[in-house]
């Protein structure tokens, strides 16, 4: 019998997380093997190493024993009176007393399987316990809110923490000792693990003079969260420094890492890069969760019409189809769908990136590093020599790369890139500002994609409302038809969602290349010329795009006018 085999005998929780597929039988062998060596509960164990989250296994508990699921949102304000029960005993064994009646008393109880923790309650106390399920972390800061001392989890770890004298800090020695120590680990771990539940695309670790200051961006908005005390700012970044394998000695010049870690049963590749400031290094982080990754068309915002124009463009046999926008506009994601769905047997398809952020089947993928000479241009130059049907740049950053994109796709080649510019009009002048000549440009590039990410309304939490005439003709609206009143949705922000948003979608815009844009551009014409031309022929513009994504109740016109230019 195998150890899965085991666990589906001699454990109904782990049996409902491999069934349910939210946990690996390669991760339940592993926290087998540590049990055999080191003790103690399966399922604790699971949750301690990182393999399964603890809401996965809440909710598993509660599933199995037909108990109700206990939310943060349904503390009390004060906790029932149990003066024979100490706070050292509720800690050890994760119990929150929450209720009494009637010679009852409700607890959540983050194992509601261990009896004799039931039992030995129910003595001390001389009630009937009314068990409910809970999430070992949310029980710990309910314990700590209602009996204990008000601290957060976080400041309970700083409590056990030794900073050392400022005079060590500067020793590295020190640093790497005090960075390896329990108390540091757990509070660069519970960073990275709200870091997860939220959702959050990167982690900023910022030093200021007095204070640490951690932020989460979430759905493209930086958002302030709890962070640890000043006097940890030294161990805390060596730690990050240590687990990214970077020179934790060096704090004068810019650093990049990167660290793989489980949280919450979820593999993170997080990318890490540090830069002096003048309180210390800054650290930003950014998460890539490759399970969460979607490469489908239809969940990236692209509506019919435009996934059948894009198609036919990546069917072309040669040319440059560029993706432009700002950093964190998702154009790699878009890069990465297109390949995922031009990625057949009968094509090779090589890609030039920096970072390589997802690992696609059936895809050579090529990590540039401009420490050792091998930046875009030079690997382009070994790429055209390996036969392939499809290149892809992860950027257009220099007149040579550019030049060697051109010449790859005069020679029979599709190129894919991204480019820097706020529209798609504004990708043809970037280019010909790089130096490339208008001729070549227009001979080569097919079509450019231009997108921006906007934050989406939750279906349950948005309430329509009507705007006003003269504000529907002043923003737009009126395009799409007369209608008597304009209705548009904007969130309903809960506990569970404060923003009322969750997940993004693209807003777009394909300016696909004609004969007309081509005279156009040998003329020199200027990006707000080249986009009349494009809209006069058909082209939807972002703004266009993402009014119309307002009114299906998919966003709101507050974020299409954070993101657009018509803002």
């Amino acid at each position: 019998m195998n150890t899965s085999e085991q666990a589906l005998t001699h454990d109904p929780v782990c049996a409902f997380l491999l069934e349910h597929d939210l946990l690996k039988s390669a991760d339940m062998k592993r926290a087998e093997t540590y049990r055999e060596q080191h003790g103690g509960d399966l399922v604790t164990l699971l949750v301690r190493l990182g393999l399964v989250s603890e809401r996965d296994v809440a909710e598993a508990e509660a599933g199995l024993l037909d108990l109700p699921l206990f939310r943060s949102a349904d503390l009390p304000s004060e906790a029932p009176d149990l003066p024979g029960i100490s706070v050292r005993y509720l800690k050890q064994n994760l119990i929150l007393p929450i209720a009494e009646s009637n010679g009852d008393l409700t607890v959540v109880m983050a194992n509601p399987r261990d009896e004799f923790a039931r039992k030995a309650l129910a003595m001390a106390s001389g009630k009937n316990i009314v068990p409910q399920v809970g999430i070992a972390s949310e029980i710990e800061s309910g314990i700590e809110k209602l009996i204990g001392g008000g601290r957060s989890v976080m400041g309970q770890i700083v409590e056990n923490l030794d900073t050392g004298d400022e005079s060590d800090l500067e020793d590295v020695e020190h640093l790497r000792d005090l960075a390896s120590e329990a108390p540091v680990i757990r509070l660069v771990n519970l960073v990275l693990q709200r870091a997860v539940q939220a959702r959050a695309s990167d982690i900023h670790i910022e030093p200021f003079e007095n204070r640490l200051k951690v932020r989460y961006r979430i759905d493209g908005v930086l958002q302030e969260v709890e962070a640890p005390p000043a006097k940890s700012t030294a161990a805390v970044i060596s730690r990050i420094k240590i687990m990214a394998k970077m020179n934790i000695a060096e704090r004068r010049l810019p650093q990049d890492g990167r660290i793989m870690h489980r949280v919450q049963g979820k593999e993170l590749d997080l990318r890490v890069s540090t830069v002096p400031t003048s309180h210390g290094e800054s650290v930003v982080m950014r998460i890539l969760d490759r399970e969460s990754i979607v490469l489908d068309f239809d969940s990236l915002g692209f509506d019919e019409q435009l996934k059948a124009k894009f198609t036919k463009q990546l069917q072309m046999p040669h040319g440059i189809i560029l993706v432009t926008g700002p950093t964190g506009s998702g154009k790699t994601t878009t890069l990465y769908t297109a390949l995922s769905a031009l990625n057949t047997p009968e094509r090779k398809i090589i890609t030039v990136e920096d970072p390589v952020e997802y690992q696609l089947e059936g895809i050579n993928q090529i990590q540039a590093k401009s420490s050792i000479g091998l930046d875009f241009a030079h690997a382009l130059r070994a790429i055209v020599r390996q036969d392939p049907d499809v290149i892809m740049i992860g950027e257009m950053r220099d007149l040579e790369t550019a030049r060697i994109a051109i010449q790859s796709a005069l020679t029979g080649h599709l190129v894919l890139s991204t480019i820097h510019t706020n529209d798609a009009a504004g990708g043809v002048t970037r280019m010909l500002d790089m130096g490339v000549e208008d001729y070549l440009l227009t001979s080569t590039v097919n079509s450019i994609l231009a997108q921006r990410l906007v934050r989406t309304l939750v279906p349950a939490h948005r309430e329509p409302y009507e705007v006003l005439p003269e504000m529907a003709q002043e923003i737009g609206l009126t395009q799409f038809g007369k209608q008597d009143k304009y209705m548009v949705y904007r969130p309903i922000p809960t506990e569970e969602i404060p923003s009322g948003y969750r997940g993004r979608t693209s807003i777009l815009e394909l300016l696909t290349m004609s004969d007309p844009i081509r005279r156009l551009i040998m003329r020199h014409g200027t990006a707000g010329e080249i986009q009349d031309l494009a809209v006069s022929e058909g082209m939807q513009t972002m703004y266009r795009d993402g009014l119309s994504k307002c009114l299906q109740g998919i966003t709101t016109l507050d974020e299409v006018l954070r993101v657009t230019q018509e803002a």
